[in-house]
């Protein structure tokens, strides 16, 4: 079943307001540099094509390549898909992308993979809502971390990447939440951590709620906190760029504060469309304390190039 493997494609090409992306994140091992690629397919009546996004986080160049939806292609068994000559997979990606003012080429390989958790009533990051088929937008958490090895050369420069580390997730549906905040990091002053975090506004029959997902990878344990494991949202504050957040389970409060740096400009979509611009960050630095009931210190963790999207109408509801 897809359901159980959101990393392969979920969509068919019959659909009619759909998009699907991918986002492939890689950070050097001196932390110089990060880039990352989405590529993903829209699918509207008027419109339909696949596309590749770029993103450097330390200078905010983003770029939307478009490419015919015959370049697309994909396995039905693995994450393993083509768009044109580039590749993106689970072993790695191979870029040939060339247009006027953009060129990209290179291979990294990946490696050490650890994957989210999977079981039969959370087969993802969604927890049960995964089963849910009318869902606006669903989220797959692909590999938390994972080991890079190759190099990039983007208009005639070269970047090496052996040694960094890598992210992937995805989303697929007809269109983002109306508003949401995003986090994300793996780079850390502890070795082979991952933390994510989101909140958005979620569509529901004819309502909505402002549901939340969270993890934090340490040590070979995952620490879970969403809507449908019931834990709680305390406090979700932005000012001056900052962001601090606060997270209860049962015995369990996760504490973090994020500071917004660098950002460049993403299309996300609307009713399949690739209409609307965001503004994402893959430059901004982390803080997280995870504490128990007592209040004793169980991880106190500081990370940069963390990812982060805030679209403020979210904070209306805190």
């Amino acid at each position: 079943m897809k359901l159980f493997k959101p990393e392969i494609f979920q969509g068919n090409f019959r659909k009619k307001k759909y998009f699907e992306g991918w986002y492939f994140k890689h950070v050097s091992e001196n932390r110089k540099h990060v880039f990352s690629f989405i590529p993903g397919i829209s699918l509207t009546p008027n419109d339909k094509h696949a596309f590749i996004q770029f993103i450097d986080g330390i200078n905010g160049q983003t770029e939307y390549i478009r490419f015919p939806l015959e370049a697309f292609n994909f396995s039905d068994e693995k994450l393993e898909l083509w768009i044109g000559d580039n590749w993106f997979s689970a072993d790695g990606i191979s870029l040939d992308i060339k247009t006027k003012i953009f060129r990209a080429y290179g291979e990294i390989e990946y490696s050490g993979m650890i994957k989210y958790p999977k079981t039969l009533l959370s087969p993802g990051i969604m927890g049960w809502y995964s089963y849910i088929p009318f869902m606006e937008c669903k989220h797959g958490i692909v590999s938390v971390l994972h080991q890079l090895k190759g190099s990039l050369r983007l208009n005639h420069y070269e970047t090496h990447f052996s040694g960094g580390k890598g992210y992937i997730e995805k989303d697929w549906g007809t269109s983002f939440p109306e508003s949401w905040i995003w986090l994300h990091s793996n780079t850390f002053s502890e070795p082979d951590c991952s933390f994510t975090f989101s909140v958005a506004k979620i569509p529901w029959m004819g309502s909505f709620f402002i549901g939340h997902i969270c993890f934090l990878y340490i040590k070979g344990q995952f620490y879970i906190f969403a809507t449908y494991n019931n834990s709680k949202i305390n406090k979700l504050g932005f000012a001056n760029k900052t962001l601090e957040i606060e997270l209860r389970r049962k015995n369990l409060m996760l504490k973090i504060k994020a500071v917004q740096k660098q950002s460049g400009s993403l299309k996300a979509p609307v009713t399949g469309e690739m209409s609307r611009m965001i503004k994402e960050s893959i430059d901004s630095e982390i803080e997280i304390t995870l504490t128990n009931e007592k209040g004793s210190l169980l991880h106190a963790l500081k990370g940069e190039r963390a990812g982060m999207e805030i679209i403020e109408k979210i904070l209306t509801y805190f």
